[in-house]
């Protein structure tokens, strides 16, 4: 009878042990993911006064839409968290949206070289982007999943797993994403 209790406080004892290690494990893509994004991000802040200076040179009375595109990338730079990081981002996506319509209002920014490579590299960064956004909100969902699953969830509150915040696109990102482009000929 000694012996089976012993067998099952170790049996217990090492699924406890390989359950915090998959929640470790987990935590850790969680985290990977997340700089992952960061790295995203900083090309793209590194990409947004070049495209700022190009526009500068042919719409020099754009002042406005070009201190609010610096404004907002270095709220984007100093933003902490995933819920800060994901609210500047809007914001500093909203804003090269506006930048970037400037090329249709003057043509020969449009036609210009520097700001057409600019915008395919922009366009580039944006694709990582979002597929780093999507590989940090799976890590998350399963990181979630993970934590509230039984019998997961009767300790790993105890142990410093918490459930994780997606990197939300936000309401008004969410809209426009959501409507189908209409095609003109």
């Amino acid at each position: 009878m000694g012996w089976a209790i012993l067998g099952l406080i170790v049996v217990l004892v090492v699924y406890l042990i390989m359950t915090y290690n998959g929640l470790v494990a987990m935590r850790q893509r969680v985290n990977q993911a997340f700089a992952d994004i960061d790295v995203q991000l900083k090309q793209r802040h590194d990409l947004i006064p070049n495209l700022v200076e190009t526009v500068k040179g042919y719409a020099t009375h754009e002042k406005s839409t070009l201190d609010a595109v610096i404004t907002a990338r270095n709220a984007a730079q100093g933003a902490t968290g995933v819920h800060d990081k994901a609210a500047a981002e809007q914001q500093l996506s909203g804003a090269v949206g506006r930048l970037l319509a400037l090329g249709e209002a003057y043509p020969d920014l449009k036609a210009s070289a520097n700001f057409q490579q600019l915008q395919v590299d922009l366009g580039n960064v944006e694709d990582k982007l979002a597929a780093a956004r999507r590989f940090f909100n799976n890590a998350v969902g399963e990181f979630n999943a993970a934590i509230q699953a039984f019998p997961a969830v009767l300790f790993a509150p105890q142990m410093g797993f918490t459930q994780r915040e997606f990197f939300d696109v936000g309401e008004q990102t969410r809209a426009q994403i959501e409507v189908a482009p209409s095609v003109k000929f």
